[in-house]
């Protein structure tokens, strides 16, 4: 759920930014009809002469008319309803494009063009629709090409033939019901123009084509990329996203030429260009890919270069007789397969592609979207019979096919769901048949409707599988031996701070138990493409896998981008029942802040203990010092015995108070000391690298601001379990 605080603040930034900007688009309206009334009636407004009031007035209409006026602030009002909505969607575990569809459903004449008329023909008058048109498809070009750059072949050879039997089946599937379903809607909605050939292949590929980079985005947010589901997964939607655009490089042809034999030459031809850019302008590429790898040397020449191969490539495929976006798509592909490279060149191109001109598109698709033109309880049933055969299609074909390459049930199940998104390829598809002719207006709105209900299911719906198994997974753990492992989970931001904490944890033992580290690093942030995620995972694991490595230690990994990082770890810990987290903390030690704030909250609500490290350079564990007080804090005695090893390290145990006293396996042990010290200055703290004490103890030197902090080695603050 949204936060208090920031629901108050965006729902205070939509109504302050909405009322005034429909003050002033209301106000120039409104100044528009007046101006023009007082010309048509020659009345005086001002005391000018009339020629020069007629002059003001002319020039303010034009100005206000100007195509450039008028794309201006259709730029301003779609980047912002499409962030502000892409956001809110984002809250609900919703990818951002479908609150950038829905923006534009609700600017289209489904919403505002209905009720808001007037404001419509101001800011979307129809002369201008198609300069829209044109900027939302050189969006698209770039978009297309950033996916096309995305696809990670060594990731499709690793997987290929269990994903392409899988993508396959839920395409040729889905065709197949397509077609069928095409010969029922055909004389109640083609188009009079249109034969039944071009229709029915339209309708079959609407009903085939499978999101990638929505599904991509479902997979990183979901922190699956590096399991057997999320790399099937994305392997399957990059072959599903191939074979759909060669299919539909095909219709297009056929559909243009006016038949199969027809379009020979133009299948032909685009064979040829394939043959070309993969043998031909490919490995060209790829050695100019060598030579510009860094950001020093991605001169503004470099870029430009990069431009001309993705336009020209699109201009080709435009004039072969088959789309630009195919084009765009196969120099995406064809672009060097390094990753440095692939990095620098969507850095250039994203932000200006995916924030301000592919909004353009979903307003477009949406300004062709009449949900009112559903106005009987027919033209709904049609709509929810069109859904149920896309839905069925894609779920069935891709799970049953699964589970038919003796995948588990989850995965085969969480794959037909995964493969049924769609998301803004099919508006892709449908607007190229909307132009082509191919669709009306009532089932353009149909099949917009099944994009948008389709992927907006794939969440949900996993969660549900997920829940679902969990307590078939649940049930089977409790029948089993619970005791068989005991799970760690480190949560680490910077990774020198993993690192430490890595080092930490293997001074942990667990008796008889098997021990099992998982480390997690989260991004905070939803918005990173896949190249930037698969960057940040790297710098952030890589010097941890170093010191694993050194040390002899296996563990696991955990990435995921997310919006709330502090929601994530306390999720990640109760859902998976880890019995300890690791923390680090980079506040002051001075400052009891180190456990405030967000570090307060995971410790409130997670179930299990929490150990706050405050590194000061900790390399290893030689000589550690426990600090007990006997004010709550008896549970680290226990600590010293359960988590640390005898004959690794040597322990002291200080009583602050003097009152605690300790149990008698503590006092016969010969590698703990028990310290008489009372005082903690600097000579005593020199011999020790780590410190223990409780959080309500640190809570009370922090506010004290006491000496000893200064010079103490790193700290480990621990808090017992809430049921302790």
């Amino acid at each position: 759920m949204i936060k208090g605080k920031t629901l108050l603040l965006y729902t205070l930034s939509i109504a302050t930014f909405g009322l005034l900007g429909w003050f002033v688009l209301q106000q120039g309206y409104l100044l528009e009809n007046i101006t023009t009334q007082a010309i048509r009636t020659e009345s005086v407004v001002v005391n000018l002469p009339g020629n020069v009031w007629n002059q003001l007035v002319n020039g303010f209409v034009s100005n206000l008319h100007h195509p450039l006026a008028v794309f201006i602030i259709q730029l301003v009002i779609i980047v912002f309803i499409a962030r502000i909505l892409g956001f809110i969607f984002t809250k609900f575990r919703q990818p951002s494009v479908i609150g950038e569809i829905v923006a534009g459903i609700i600017l289209g004449p489904s919403l505002v063009g209905t009720y808001f008329p007037e404001f419509t023909a101001f800011v979307f008058p129809k002369e201008s629709l198609p300069f829209l048109q044109f900027f939302s498809q050189i969006g698209l070009m770039l978009f297309m090409f950033i996916i096309g750059m995305e696809l990670d072949f060594k990731a499709l050879k690793n997987r290929a033939f269990d994903a392409l039997i899988i993508s396959h089946s839920g395409i040729i599937l889905s065709f197949f019901l397509g077609i069928v379903l095409a010969y029922f809607l055909y004389d109640s909605f083609a188009p009079d123009t249109i034969g039944f050939t071009a229709f029915a292949l339209f309708m079959g590929i609407s009903m085939s084509t499978t999101a990638f980079p929505v599904l991509a985005r479902i997979i990183q947010e979901r922190g699956i990329t590096k399991t057997p589901l999320g790399v099937l997964a994305i392997t399957t939607a990059a072959i599903d996203d191939m074979t759909a655009w060669c299919l539909l490089a095909v219709i297009i042809a056929v559909v243009k030429s006016g038949g199969f034999f027809n379009s020979l030459s133009t299948i032909v031809l685009t064979i040829t260009y394939v043959f070309i850019m993969i043998k031909l302008v490919q490995p060209f590429l790829k050695k100019f890919g060598t030579v510009y790898v860094s950001r020093e040397n991605l001169n503004k020449s470099v870029v430009a270069f990069v431009f001309v191969v993705l336009f020209f490539s699109s201009y080709v495929t435009e004039v072969i007789g088959i789309h630009p976006l195919v084009g765009a798509f196969m120099a995406g592909v064809i672009m060097p397969q390094n990753i440095n490279f692939k990095k620098l060149i969507t850095e250039k191109i994203e932000d200006i592609s995916l924030v301000l001109l592919l909004p353009l598109f979903f307003v477009f698709t949406g300004l062709r979207t009449q949900i009112n033109l559903l106005d009987n309880m027919d033209l709904w049933i049609v709509a929810a019979g069109v859904i149920t055969v896309a839905v069925t299609g894609k779920f069935v074909g891709a799970t049953v096919s699964s589970k038919l390459l003796k995948h588990s049930w989850k995965e085969s199940l969480s794959m037909g769901v995964i493969m049924n998104s769609r998301g803004l390829m099919e508006l892709i598809i449908l607007n190229i048949g909307y132009d082509l002719g191919i669709f009306g207006k009532e089932i353009f709105t149909i099949l917009v409707l099944m994009a948008l209900i389709t992927t907006f299911m794939t969440n949900p719906l996993l969660e549900f599988i997920d829940w679902i198994f969990a307590k078939f997974e649940k049930q089977k753990n409790e029948e089993e031996d619970a005791s068989t492992s005991f799970d760690i989970l480190i949560s680490f931001g910077p990774s020198k701070t993993g690192s430490s904490l890595i080092r930490l944890a293997n001074f942990i033992t667990t008796g008889k138990r098997k021990k099992k580290i998982t480390a997690m690093h989260l991004t905070p942030s939803l918005e990173i493409n896949p190249h930037d995620a698969l960057l940040f995972e790297k710098e952030a694991f890589g010097p941890v896998r170093i010191t694993g490595h050194e040390l002899g230690i296996a563990f696991e990994t955990k990435y995921k981008a997310v919006d709330d990082v502090e929601k994530e770890i306390i999720h990640t810990v109760n859902d998976n029942k880890y019995e300890l987290l690791l923390v680090g903390s980079g506040k002051s030690p001075f400052t009891e802040k180190i456990t405030g704030g967000k570090i307060k909250h995971i410790i409130e609500s997670v179930n299990c203990p929490v150990g706050v490290l405050v590194d000061n350079n900790f390399r290893t564990a030689e000589n550690i010092l426990f600090l007990i007080t006997g004010d709550g804090d008896q549970y680290l005695s226990s600590y010293a015995m359960k988590f640390i090893e005898p004959g690794t390290v040597k322990i002291t145990m200080l009583n602050i108070s003097g009152g605690f006293p300790f149990p008698q396996e503590m006092l016969n042990s010969s590698f703990i000391n028990i310290s008489e010290n009372r005082t903690l200055d600097k000579t005593f703290l020199e011999q020790f690298q780590l410190i223990v004490l409780d959080i309500e103890y640190w809570k009370k030197v922090a506010a004290a601001r006491s000496a000893w902090i200064a010079y103490s080695p790193s700290l480990l603050i621990f808090s017992k379990q809430k049921t302790e």
